[in-house]
């Protein structure tokens, strides 16, 4: 009986592991094609779907190498609102060409992530503590750089490249996918990414290993920092603005994609395809949301139970597999 018992275990937990995160995203277009099938499939719904989920894709891979070691990333919000007004005003206070300013926001977010990853380094506390006391300082930041005001009048050839798309792939979304194949060909075909699952795996073995663990802390903090800052241009074109509080919220986001597509919260499992799915889901759910008429607060409470039943069934998953 108890052989039956553990191979089931096993078995459910391999299947939420492959087909877990694609499940979830049927049920969610089964259910909003039930409540209001206009919404779906349609011209315009596909590529409003898919702009919405590009900010959430790119703050998810970002997140995804810091859970992927056990950690945590909880600056990736801040980063994208800082480095979004960065670009803005590179953009419209410095008079920059936008390519120029938009290199210049992605590679403060590459900065930030470097500054992340000395912190935790250098003073060895979690992970945790360093990222939040980050996101307020990088919050405040904001708030300075900007004098606490909205940053528009983008170059218009910005603005179209921006609200541009090839087919029904917004612009957005192409950078997104194009980051995140990118990273999965990192992750799946080098040395860095094979170090990086070894870490999150079994950290001790991993140093015995020979495995440079605080270069490749620095490494995973700068990948999510250069995430941050391509989300952060990606939302400044998407609302045409930058906003003093742009990014608020946002690492609920980014950590709930990256745990719904697949990504054990406890290290060393998870992959870049699931994380992409996983953003998409969140996507789904704040258009459905808003196509719905449902309250925004409603969202934050479906995005919170979200990231508790996921980690909830990781563990049990886990602690499965170890018996």
């Amino acid at each position: 009986m108890s052989n039956t018992t553990e191979k089931t275990k096993i078995n459910f937990g391999t299947l939420w592991q492959k087909y877990g995160t694609i499940g979830i995203l049927v049920l969610l277009l089964v259910v909003l094609a039930v409540c209001k099938p206009s919404a779906l499939f349609t011209k315009t719904s596909i590529p409003q779907i898919l702009k919405q989920s590009s900010v959430n894709i790119l703050l998810a891979l970002g997140e995804f190498f810091a859970i992927l070691l056990g950690f945590i990333d909880l600056s990736v919000s801040a980063a994208c609102g800082l480095t979004g007004m960065v670009a803005a005003m590179a953009m419209v206070n410095l008079g920059l060409p936008w390519v120029v300013a938009c290199i210049i926001g992605v590679l403060t977010g590459t900065l930030i992530g470097a500054i992340n990853g000395a912190l935790i380094n250098f003073t060895g506390l979690h992970p945790f503590i360093i990222t939040l006391g980050m996101q307020t300082i990088y919050f405040g930041v904001m708030l300075v750089v900007s004098g606490a005001q909205n940053v528009y009048g983008f170059p218009a050839s910005f603005s179209q490249f921006m609200s541009g798309q090839i087919g029904f792939l917004p612009f957005s979304a192409i950078i997104a996918l194009t980051t995140a194949l990118i990273l999965w060909f990192m992750t799946t075909r080098t040395k860095l990414g094979r170090n990086l699952y070894a870490l999150g795996g079994n950290r001790e073995s991993a140093w015995y290993s020979g495995i440079n663990i605080k270069l490749h802390q620095m490494i995973v903090y700068m990948i999510s920092g250069t995430c941050a800052g391509l989300a952060g241009v990606v939302l400044i074109g998407r609302l045409n603005a930058a906003a003093p509080t742009a990014g608020t919220g946002y690492e609920t986001y980014a950590i709930a994609a990256t745990i719904i597509g697949g990504t054990s919260f406890f290290g060393g499992v998870g992959k870049i395809p699931g994380v992409v799915v996983g953003g998409l889901i969140i996507g789904i759910i704040n258009y459905g949301m808003t196509v719905l008429m449902i309250d925004a607060s409603m969202q934050k409470i479906v995005m919170g139970a979200l990231i508790i039943i996921s980690v909830t069934i990781d563990h049990f998953v886990s602690k499965a597999s170890k018996k």
